[in-house]
């Protein structure tokens, strides 16, 4: 009996001496409550998070609540082992973490950062006024290193609205957020930085270089390289120049791959706004390097057509930008257009109209922008050489099936269709030089000045995005002029949408030529790149 006594006894004395050290320590004062502010990505806009810590007595555990991923979940083991490994021994206690709002689902790496800091303020290594009005992101190592995330840009770019004067975020990500001035950032490589910068001892951290100035690279093609093909150049300049869709026709080895890769060299630059927007995108998703400050160059993409609708569209639990975002401002070329899947060109009516896409999941409703210019390529027929009956091989019904692959609503959305012909082989070896992209681009230029002009302190940034009520506006037509169109809609048999279309493209012909005025040849040759619309139809 007295043997099982000292036995029972020697196994409860390390229970007898945390209890004599709980009690030693109970009257320490402690902040018991923490709350940091911190963030995350919803598709490309940010949502401000409440990272609150409850540091109290009870039974030593570790628990997190607010409607968790799985990822933000395993923040706790590496909170855990990253403040015990920067040095900073914290006593057992029953630790609390609550992201809120709770019905917001929370995602990514993002978190712990902030959710160290929160538990290191309620042992009161951190004064609460320290985190008031600041933001902080990251994601942690077990030796305590702060990591590198996604999404910082659009993070840090809102930190103002949430009436934030300060962001601590990884020091990889600081090159993203130094054009931002709303707010101040510091850039931290550890743990330990972040907390010591909280606590005032170390209020300059080194931050890398001043960003560049914004410059533009150097096209490896040019325009000059495209031989004859005039009608199919003036197609490609009067769509950049105002960001109208464009489809080009003809057949293997005519160039019309060649042609849609020298549209990336007369696009116009990018402003600062469309510069942050691009950005912003980019960063969300996950591609925008280390050495970007930010995106200068339009975005091209230019998907295979065995891409799926999520991968175009964006998707995902927490949707992430497809193709579509990705070339918001800039130009998506869909080589090969029938070959895509019927459901996957169907979802473009949406965005070419609207110019952003939604995607519906159980979290809530995610906007994307879409704001491009749409550019594809296809052959007439599946042999290629149609209307060339010599060389054709198709059947009337297989050309016919080709064909309706597009859709008539979606055809309907393309301002500009041209033929791309096989050039004359004189033209192959001339010693005549073509137009440099620099001179094309340079006219493009003027058109989109004049544009910026006409449409200042409106969201309508090109002719393309006229809406219904602006082209009476912007658009308005001599005696002349109302006869041509009216015309051309009773014998082409023109929807609204096609009839507004040609307008526009209209209003950009006249744009290059400096006018302000529509003319009756403006519109002819609007006219001129809507006829293959109906052959197709």
């Amino acid at each position: 009996l007295y043997i099982n006594i000292i036995y029972y006894l020697s196994l409860s004395f390390p229970f007898f001496l945390h209890f004599l050290h709980s009690f030693r320590f109970s009257k320490e004062v402690f902040c018991l409550f923490s709350s940091v502010l911190s963030a995350c990505v919803y598709g490309v806009e940010s949502r401000l998070v409440h990272v609150e810590a409850d540091v109290g007595d009870g039974l030593p555990q570790f628990s997190m609540v607010g409607d968790l991923s799985a990822q933000v979940r395993e923040a706790q083991e590496r909170v855990r082992s990253a403040l015990r490994n920067s040095g900073r021994s914290l006593r057992p206690k029953r630790i609390t973490i609550n992201l809120s709002p709770a019905d917001l689902r929370k995602h990514g790496s993002g978190f712990d950062l902030a959710i160290a800091i929160a538990v290191a303020a309620g042992y009161g290594e951190i004064p609460a006024e320290r985190l008031s009005q600041t933001l902080i992101i990251g994601e942690l190592s077990l030796n305590g290193e702060v990591r590198k995330i996604s999404g910082v840009l659009p993070i840090v770019a809102d930190a103002a609205d949430y009436h934030c004067h300060t962001c601590i975020l990884p020091y990889e990500n600081l090159s993203e957020v130094q054009r931002i001035q709303t707010v101040r950032t510091f850039g931290v490589r550890t743990l330990e930085e972040a907390i010591s910068c909280l606590r005032g001892e170390m209020p300059d951290l080194p931050g890398p270089p001043a960003p560049p100035a914004a410059s533009v690279s150097s096209p490896a093609v040019d325009f000059s390289e495209i031989r004859g093909q005039s009608f199919v150049r003036r197609a490609a300049e009067v769509a950049v120049a105002g960001g109208h869709n464009l489809l080009m026709i003809g057949p293997p080895g005519a160039g019309k791959s060649m042609i849609a890769q020298r549209i990336a060299t007369i696009l116009p630059p990018l402003s600062l706004q469309e510069q942050m927007e691009v950005s912003r995108i980019y960063s969300a998703a996950g591609l925008l390097l280390p050495e970007d400050f930010l995106l200068y160059n339009r975005p091209y993409r230019s998907p295979h057509h065995t891409i799926t609708a999520k991968a175009l569209s964006g998707g995902g639990l927490i949707p992430k930008p497809g193709e579509l975002s990705l070339a918001h401002n800039g130009v998506l070329f869909l080589d090969e257009l029938p070959e895509f899947r019927r459901e996957v060109l169907e979802i473009l009516r949406q965005p070419l109209e609207e110019g952003k896409i939604s995607i519906s999941r159980v979290g809530g409703t995610f906007d994307f922008p879409t704001e491009i210019m749409l550019v594809a390529a296809m052959n007439p027929c599946p042999c290629g050489y149609y209307p060339n009956m010599k060389r054709c091989s198709c059947t009337y019904s297989a050309i016919q099936r080709y064909q309706s692959r597009i859709s008539a609503p979606l055809l309907d959305r393309i301002d500009i269709t041209a033929e791309v012909e096989v050039p004359d082989f004189s033209l192959l070896f001339t010693e005549k030089k073509e137009e440099s992209s620099a001179v094309i681009r340079k006219r493009i230029m003027n058109a989109r000045a004049l544009q910026q002009e006409r449409y200042q302190g409106q969201s309508i940034r090109c002719n393309a995005r006229l809406t219904s009520e602006n082209i009476e506006k912007y658009c308005r037509l001599g005696s002349k002029e109302s006869a041509v169109i009216e015309e051309a809609f009773r014998s082409l048999e023109l929807s609204v949408r096609g009839c507004h279309r040609i307008l526009k493209v209209a209003r950009t012909i006249a744009d290059l030529d400096g006018r302000e005025q529509i003319s009756v040849n403006d519109l002819q040759e609007a006219l001129c790149y809507r006829g293959i619309h109906r052959r197709l139809l």
